[in-house]
């Protein structure tokens, strides 16, 4: 399924800043995001995320009751505990994904600090290049102009050309640094 419309926006007004995480698949966006949630939690920051899945996906699995009720037909399903809650909603078959502004509005960002998106990258709104070669030689962020930094562990030959900050991907500290400037530069 293809990404989005490069012409949407993400236009909401937000106090809670949304940056992405793009890259081509085998590039560690998920690895990556995993070592950012970390060091960010320490440091107090609460994090959303909107992930993109290019294809059908399940969080329940068979033989579970959520599972059961859901493919019983139930077009909403909320699953809860005492210690979390999920609410899987089914949608009728679409030509293409859900808005990202749309998702974005599903989230309770007075409980949020921070929004991080993996995936959606022909939609407008700041995000981060994660490259490695050998997932693929090619770079977004020279055709992005939202692409705000790169973080690769490349020896790239052009990094001085690219007008935009290039970070050792392999440097969570110096990353989430970056992410912390960016979240207090969205709230002067």
């Amino acid at each position: 399924m293809p990404d989005l419309e490069p012409a949407e926006k993400v236009s909401l007004i937000l106090d809670t800043p949304i940056l992405g995480i793009v890259g081509f698949s085998g590039s560690g966006k998920t690895t990556l995001l995993a070592k950012l949630i970390t060091e960010l939690n320490i440091l107090g920051i609460r994090i959303g995320i909107i992930k993109h899945a290019h294809h059908h996906f399940d969080i329940d699995h068979p033989g579970k009751d959520s599972y059961i009720l859901r493919h019983a037909g139930a077009k909403q399903t909320l699953v809860a505990s005492k210690h979390r809650w999920a609410l899987t909603v089914e949608t009728a078959e679409r030509k293409q994904d859900p808005q990202l502004a749309e998702l974005i509005s599903r989230l309770d960002l007075t409980q949020l600090d921070l929004v991080l998106v993996e995936g959606f990258k022909h939609v407008s709104y700041p995000k981060l290049e994660v490259h490695r070669a050998v997932a693929n030689p090619v770079l977004l962020c020279p055709d992005d102009p939202d692409i705000i930094a790169l973080l690769t562990t490349e020896d790239l030959q052009v990094k001085s050309a690219l007008n935009l900050p290039v970070l050792n991907l392999n440097d969570t500290t110096c990353i989430v640094q970056f992410i912390m400037d960016f979240i207090r530069k969205q709230h002067d």
